[in-house]
Parts: C-alpha cells; sequence; structure tokens
C-alpha cells in the first residue's frame, strides 16, 4: 500500500513512518521542516527514515497546494496520514497566523487533493484539547467540543468539522484522532518531559504550571502509533445506528457520511507531580521546582475514554508513564550524550 504520512520528519509521523515501512508498505513523507524547534532534530528522524527501502522524502508544505497535488499526481497514495500541523496550546497564543495557515489551509489542501486523487482513507489529527471548558471526564467522544480554550483546540475542531463536510459531500472517509499529551524517544523539544529532562540535567530549575495540580492522560508514542496503524486499515463508514433526529446527535459518528472520530490515550491519567517523581528516579537527580500559575489557553485534567477505539479497532493504549518515562530517558541520553 502506498500511504502519505505529513509530518513525516516530526514526532508522531516519524515514528508512524518506521512503522508503516517495517510492515512493508511504500511511504511518501513530506515536511516543511519549520524551525518552530530545532530542525537537526527532525532531520536526524528524516536520516533514519531515508536510510529504509520504501521511503521518499518529500521538503514541502501542506499549505502550498501546488506541491500537493504535484505529490498525490506523481505517488498516487492510497492512504492519507495527516500528522503535520502546528502544534501546540501556548505557542497558539502568540503566534496565530502559523496555525491558520497549516492546521485550516493545509488542511483544505489535504482534502482537496484526497478529493481528487481518489484517496481510500484519510486519517488526521486531533487533539485532546478540543474538550476545552468540558469537565466532565473521562472524555468520550459523544461529549460536546464547543468551547475550545485556546485557537490551536479551535483549529482541530475544525479539522474535525471540515472532513465531516468532504466525507458527507464527497464519499471520502475520514478518521479524526484525538491525541492525548503524547510523550517518548525522539519527541519534540517544545513538551513537558523534553524540558524538564533537559533542566534536571543542567541544574536548572523547571516550570511547573498551575503549581503543579495538573493531571494529564499521557501517552506513549508506540501507543499512539498502533492506534493510527489500526485505524488506517479500517476505513470510516456511515454509521446505520446514528440518530439526527435526537437532542444531541453524536458528533464523533455520522449516518450520512463515512466520518468517526476517536480518543487515543493512555486510559490512566497522572498527576503531573507524579510524572515529574517518575523522571527524577529516572535520571538519579531531583527537581528544582518552579511553581506558576496555570497559563492561557491551557487546562487543569485530561482523561480519555478509549473504549470507543478498542471496539473498533481491537486496540487501546496500556503502556505505564514508568516504562515509558525511562525509555524517552534511555533514548535522550543517548541522543545528546549526555
Amino acid at each position: 500500500m502506498i500511504v502519505l504520512v505529513t509530518g513525516a520528519a516530526g514526532f508522531i509521523g516519524f515514528h508512524t513512518s518506521l512503522r508503516l515501512l517495517a510492515e512493508g508498505h511504500t511511504v511518501v513523507g513530506i515536511d516543511n521542516r519549520n524551525p518552530y524547534y530545532d530542525p537537526a532534530l527532525k532531520q536526524a528522524r528524516v536520516d533514519i527514515l531515508t536510510a529504509k527501502p520504501g521511503y521518499t522524502d518529500v521538503v514541502g508544505d501542506i499549505a502550498d497546494l501546488e506541491t500537493l497535488k504535484s505529490l498525490f499526481a506523481t505517488h498516487k497514495p492510497e492512504v492519507v496520514i495527516n500528522l503535520a500541523a502546528q502544534a501546540g496550546v501556548r505557542y497558539s497564543v502568540e503566534n496565530p497566523f502559523a496555525y491558520v495557515s497549516s492546521n485550516l489551509v493545509g488542511f483544505v489542501n489535504i482534502l482537496e487533493c484526497c478529493r481528487h486523487g481518489g484517496v481510500k482513507h484519510l486519517v488526521y489529527a486531533s487533539t485532546s484539547s478540543v474538550f476545552g471548558a468540558n469537565q466532565s471526564m473521562p472524555f468520550a467522544e459523544s461529549q460536546g467540543t464547543a468551547h475550545p480554550m485556546s485557537l490551536y483546540a479551535a483549529t482541530k475542531k475544525s479539522n474535525e468539522v471540515m472532513a465531516h463536510s468532504y466525507s458527507h459531500l464527497f464519499g471520502l472517509p475520514t478518521t479524526g484522532l484525538r491525541f492525548f499529551t503524547v510523550y517518548g524517544p525522539w519527541g519534540r523539544p517544545d513538551m513537558a518531559l523534553f524540558k524538564f529532562t533537559k533542566a534536571i540535567l543542567a541544574g536548572q530549575p523547571i516550570d511547573v504550571f498551575n503549581h503543579g495540580q495538573m493531571t494529564r492522560d499521557f501517552t506513549y508514542v508506540d501507543d499512539i502509533v498502533e492506534g493510527v496503524v489500526r485505524v488506517a486499515a479500517n476505513p470510516a463508514a456511515a454509521d446505520p445506528a446514528w440518530r439526527a433526529d435526537v437532542e444531541n446527535p453524536d458528533p464523533s459518528r455520522s449516518g450520512i457520511a463515512p466520518y468517526r472520530v476517536f480518543n487515543i490515550g493512555g486510559g490512566s491519567p497522572v498527576p503531573l507531580m507524579t510524572y515529574i517523581n517518575t523522571l527524577e528516579a529516572c535520571l538519579g537527580r531531583s527537581a528544582q521546582l518552579n511553581l506558576l500559575p496555570m497559563q492561557p489557553g491551557d487546562v487543569p485534567a485530561t482523561a480519555a475514554d478509549t473504549s470507543a477505539l478498542r471496539e473498533a479497532v481491537g486496540y487501546a493504549p496500556g503502556t505505564p508513564v514508568s516504562v515509558g518515562v525511562a525509555r524517552f530517558v534511555e533514548w535522550y541520553r543517548a541522543y545528546f550524550k549526555v
């Protein structure tokens, strides 16, 4: 199978591409290598991918429609896994236009190319951030997501809505995946685990928001990839049991379009301080805590209901934080030689 992975030089895109190549698929990866974080880390990931048979590397931006059209015409992907996006809740407060370009313009370009390219299934990254002000946990896909707390979350919610329209109008099977706080080897330097590790090893304090009173449904990257690959192999279909004539129709599925949305989360929310303590144990060092108030756009807790994913593809994440953090630390020390 020919699979296009967008954002292939990114954290999840890299791991997903490796898995697909290991399964014998042909993978075309596109990434714009933007400098949101260290391009050298992205290039190191790409160097690993390009050494594998069956991988084609394309440097390009999904917001550039002509580049994307040329890629589809040349490589004719059968399945598209769209992981390219401007990520980060906090950065969306500082640079909103980056999110409009990648997450909105880029996503409609993907939809158009899938529509005209005869793609059998579009799988795309959404985020747990779409749950926003919702405080009914664990978060289930059937719950409302009308109150995002950041522009990042709003753009991802928009992706879900846009995908439904294309599924309905053009019969394009689409599946959105709401990732919950992904971590692991080759992770992003802007995320907490990476920043905490770097600071602790340097003997510097770490910024801990909401005075540490936060809980996250941390999800190990290999668990995310397992979910992505299984979902990609099972194209979305219209649900004949879906009802539109009820007060709150389930927004995660549709009776009029081949459309689905799933949570992918660890399923066992962990207090932030427990996460930090686990990291301290793996590093053999104590952290200096700089306790700060909550940042704009952030939420105090997340928790994923993954029963729908388990029912659909027979899988739900389960790697414990103790294992995942240890693997990250092992990679970090080897990569940075510390």
